[in-house]
């Protein structure tokens, strides 16, 4: 399988899954955000991820999400579908929904709450979810929210799998995401998912990020990306840490699917930030201080 065409410091959005007043999906304020990101040049969106508070929906929400993201994507940039379950039937039936629905790949964890007592179990776990994939799909290391790492040698024997074809690092980890670059082949494709770290993953050879903070302030990792192909260092430096570092920091104090609602409200990109439990909005103060460093991180753009 042949994954979707990304260049080199590409970054897609791990979007938010608005709610109207009535605690449901807002369909309405989802597509309209999908349209704001496209408008704003970034490489690809991804629905029902962490920031989209995939754990807090039905699976007839996570069907809803899916198809309302890709029909306004319209086929203009890729869509990879979040399909993350505690089980390999499970997985499958999401990524079957997810190609139903149009999505161009699937982002998979390993199991949360289960963690794997050797790492053949992991092995064993994505080579069943990948032998009968629908959808290519990238590998998602997230060890904060499913409770461990997946293993180097997991990473790189899984590379050679023709549906597996590529990984989102969510450890913070960066000798582990190094490791992954040097132990896979140049077609595999390698995202930080740490805001923080997207600019200096750079020089170890990631190809992009999956970043939260993208749609919020889609215009300085736009301009990264530019400045990452152009080789403008200093222009990349100074986004990095005038930007997106201070604000991935602020973020990090909420949780980044409250952080990024509001972030996003202050930008009117959604009309409300409302959560589910057992998240929580920050207080006023928090709102206020997310805002700010929003409006700081725009004037560095």
């Amino acid at each position: 399988m042949n994954a979707p065409a990304f260049q080199y410091g590409a970054v897609s959005s791990p979007i938010v899954t608005p709610f109207d007043a009535d605690g449901g999906v807002d369909t309405h304020a989802l597509a309209n955000h999908v349209e704001t990101l496209v408008d704003a040049g970034l490489d690809g969106v991804v629905p029902c991820g962490t920031t989209g508070e995939f754990a807090s929906l039905t699976d007839e929400e996570r069907r809803t999400v899916i198809e309302t993201v890709v029909e306004a994507a319209d086929g203009r940039i890729p869509v990879i579908a979040g399909a993350a379950d505690t089980s390999v039937s499970g997985v499958l039936a999401r990524l079957r929904f997810a190609a139903e629905a149009g999505a161009d790949a699937g982002l998979i964890t390993l199991p949360y709450f289960h963690t794997s007592t050797d790492p053949d179990g992991q092995r064993a776990f994505f080579e069943r979810v990948a032998d009968d994939s629908p959808l290519p799909i990238y590998l998602y290391d997230i060890p904060a929210t499913v409770g461990e790492s997946i293993d180097p040698g997991v990473v790189a024997d899984l590379a050679g799998h023709d549906s597996v074809v590529g990984l989102k690092d969510t450890s913070g980890d960066l000798t582990g995401i190094d490791a992954a670059l040097r132990r896979t082949p140049d077609s595999y494709t390698v995202y930080q998912g740490v805001d923080a770290q997207l600019y200096p993953t750079a020089s170890l050879g990631v190809d992009g990020g999956i970043n939260a903070l993208s749609q919020v302030i889609p215009e300085a990792y736009v301009a990264l990306g530019e400045a990452l192909r152009a080789g403008d260092d200093d222009r990349a430096l100074a986004l990095h840490r005038e930007a997106i570092a201070p604000l991935f920091a602020r973020c990090a104090e909420h949780g980044f699917a409250p952080a990024a609602k509001v972030a996003a409200g202050h930008r009117g990109f959604i009309p409300d930030p409302r959560v589910r439990p057992p998240l929580t909005l920050p207080d006023a103060a928090g709102r206020e201080a997310i805002a700010d460093d929003v409006d700081a991180a725009l004037e560095v753009v």
